[in-house]
């Protein structure tokens, strides 16, 4: 599955880079989130917030932190267009449902394993879920009226 991921995650990069159409549909004034901040944020926060004081923890809570807020340029991007394209607004669905489903497999780990003890990930996940519960909202309204899925600006 993590290759899977990798390689759809590296084709939509080469889409959007690359592929003629996809390439036209970015907007670079919409486009104005401060991207380097998160960088920072997570960073500084693995440095603080980490299991154990080794390169490998906090570059593996680095990379929880970042995956966790990841999504919110282009949730920002998406809220200031208004329009979601169909592709783009099933994509981020089942990226969010994907991060659903994970707190699935915590609950299940903690009531089976002695010492489930990767709270990072947990917390990060749950931060992540919240991020998107706005979109799910109004993904969820679209689909119950059969309607273009658009976001308040």
């Amino acid at each position: 599955m993590k290759l899977v991921f990798i390689g759809s995650s590296l084709a939509i990069v080469w889409c959007m880079r690359y592929h003629r159409v996809v390439r036209r549909s970015y907007d670079r004034e919409l486009d104005t989130f401060r991207y380097w901040i998160l960088l920072g944020a997570c960073f500084v926060l693995a440095l603080v917030l980490h299991e154990k004081f080794t390169l490998q923890e906090v570059f593996w809570a680095f990379s929880i932190y970042l995956e966790a807020v990841a999504i919110l340029p282009q949730l920002v991007l998406l809220q200031r267009s208004g329009n979601v394209d169909n592709l783009t607004g099933q994509y981020v669905f089942f990226l969010g449902a994907y991060r659903a489903f994970y707190i699935l497999n915590w609950i299940y780990r903690y009531l089976t394993e002695q010492r489930f003890t990767r709270w990072i990930s947990c917390v990060s996940g749950l931060v992540q879920t919240a991020l998107y519960a706005d979109f799910f909202y109004y993904y969820f309204i679209s689909w119950k009226n059969n309607a273009k899925l658009q976001l308040p600006a």
